[in-house]
């Protein structure tokens, strides 16, 4: 009875299968360690990238995908560097567009450049890896990171911790939004940082506007749906506040003309908005945001609950969209190192962007700052500072292993050049319909060029399209751009 026997193999179950997944994920990891396979009993050790050995090529390892480290790993030569990147993100968002991808205006694959396309060498060379993970922890001594995968929900594969060594660390793991410890924040607020952050606001928005359509909503219930608010009035507030009131004025009163007299939005700011930026920019901004239908509010939120937050004059603002913009701060990865920290909570570095306390460790981007002791301040988060710091860097770690001192310990007492200086190239910011501000002085208190208007809009869109990463992306940004102006903004949710 061959059929049968086989039909009783067939129909005995599978006890479980996390041991398999397990070992399958274990056996994929393990042909990255340089050393002999431990014991069976010895398994439990993380496994992963063990020291290079004098003969082989040096390896940098690139904590984070945001500007500084992207423009770092671009800058690198292969040729010279393994280069590992660990990140929990595969691709670099293109901050500056991001808020138009909310409201249709771009695509979100507009904004997101694969970190494969920045360094081929990721993907191609055989010492260089990109993992897709976080990191928990440094060893300076031992030069080593640890790391723990990411994984999507409960349903997928557990964590697996390993270590990678370094001849050169470059911590560029950003920063994180500030809640000033208020409560609730994080619960129902959305922030504006990552493409899956603009998903979510699309996809709340148009879930509002068709539920407000249904018959028998009330009207106060109506009103609170379609009142979008955002919190902090920086660039990122008002771009995506002008992007928003562009979408209402064109698009929601021509397909949703049934609810198009309850939406509205609303900014609120605890000082002045786009503080920054000279004084005649703003108050075109105000005026422009307040004709375009923005309310603005001066006050200080208290309190963020479901429906509704509190300000700390105890008014209520009823909300159906809560978006959170009112800046960054150390990460609890940043937070949790032992490493010197500049004012702000930054890691500390000095003029050549090193942490001095301990060899062949380098910050740059958000997460990091000039220590008191090099007497500069610490530059703001912006990209144009995390992109110059990664060229810099880039640079100056190509030097330094062309003159012998790209492995671990290798450049104690080399001369390292000139330190590294920025120099503000200026700001700018979109208002919607046509306008945004471009304010092209070094400094606050110093004189220069600022403009307004048209004019400006269309130095903005030029700027911004001249600085995506690629040119497959550049034709995806000129293409949306164009078929929005044309078609209108997509309101499909998908």
């Amino acid at each position: 009875m061959f059929w049968y026997r086989n039909l009783i193999k067939l129909s005995t179950p599978i006890k479980s299968k996390t041991p398999i997944t397990k070992n399958l994920l274990q056996a994929s990891l393990s042909h990255f360690s340089t050393a002999n396979q431990p014991p069976a009993s010895a398994q439990a050790q993380p496994s992963g990238l063990g020291p290079t050995k004098p003969h082989d090529k040096p390896r940098v390892v690139v904590l984070g995908s945001g500007w500084a480290g992207c423009r770092l790993m671009k800058g690198l030569d292969p040729k010279l560097y393994d280069i590992v990147c660990v990140s929990p993100r595969n691709h670099m968002v293109f901050t500056p567009l991001l808020a138009s991808t909310c409201v249709g205006t771009l695509e979100f694959r507009s904004v997101a450049e694969p970190i494969a396309r920045i360094q081929p060498s990721i993907s191609s060379a055989p010492g260089s890896y990109f993992f897709l993970a976080n990191s928990t922890a440094v060893d300076t001594e031992n030069h080593e990171v640890h790391c723990e995968t990411v994984t999507d929900g409960t349903d997928t594969l557990d964590p697996w911790k390993f270590k990678i060594s370094y001849d050169k660390l470059v911590i560029a793991s950003g920063a994180q939004a500030s809640t000033f410890g208020i409560r609730g924040v994080k619960e129902h607020a959305i922030f504006l940082r990552e493409v899956h952050h603009a998903q979510e606001i699309r996809r709340k928005l148009l879930l509002n506007l068709m539920l407000s359509d249904v018959p028998g909503l009330p009207e106060e219930e109506k009103r609170r749906l379609l009142h979008c608010v955002v919190v902090g009035g920086g660039p990122t507030g008002v771009e995506f506040s002008g992007e928003l009131s562009d979408f209402i004025r064109r698009d929601v009163h021509e397909r949703y003309t049934h609810v198009k007299d309850y939406i509205h939005v609303t900014l609120i700011e605890a000082n002045e908005i786009l503080s920054s930026f000279d004084d005649r920019l703003r108050r075109y901004a105000i005026k422009h945001l307040t004709k375009s239908g923005v309310r603005l509010v001066r006050g200080i939120v208290k309190d963020v609950k479901p429906e509704n937050l509190v300000l700390t004059d105890g008014s209520e603002v009823p909300y159906g969209l809560l978006v959170w913009s009112t800046g960054v701060g150390p990460s609890p990865f940043v937070n949790s190192l032992g490493l010197p920290k500049s004012p702000g909570g930054r890691i500390g570095v000095d003029e050549w962007l090193r942490v001095p306390t301990v060899q062949d460790v380098f910050s740059i981007g958000d997460c990091s700052g000039f220590l008191e002791s090099t007497g500069k301040p610490v530059l703001p988060a912006l990209a144009q500072v995390a992109e110059r710091q990664g060229k810099y860097l880039a640079n100056l770690l190509n030097k330094i292993c062309k003159d012998g001192g790209g492995h671990a310990n290798g450049a104690k007492d080399m001369n390292l050049g000139d330190p590294f200086e920025y120099k503000h190239l200026g700001s700018m910011a979109t208002v919607g319909r046509f306008k945004a501000l471009v304010d092209l002085r070094q400094s606050k208190e110093a004189k220069g060029i600022s403009l307004a208007g048209f004019v400006s809009w269309f130095i903005w869109r030029s700027a911004y399209l001249t600085r995506v990463v690629s040119w497959r992306n550049r034709f995806y940004v000129a293409i949306n751009w164009l078929t929005t102006f044309v078609f209108g903004r997509d309101i499909s949710r998908i």
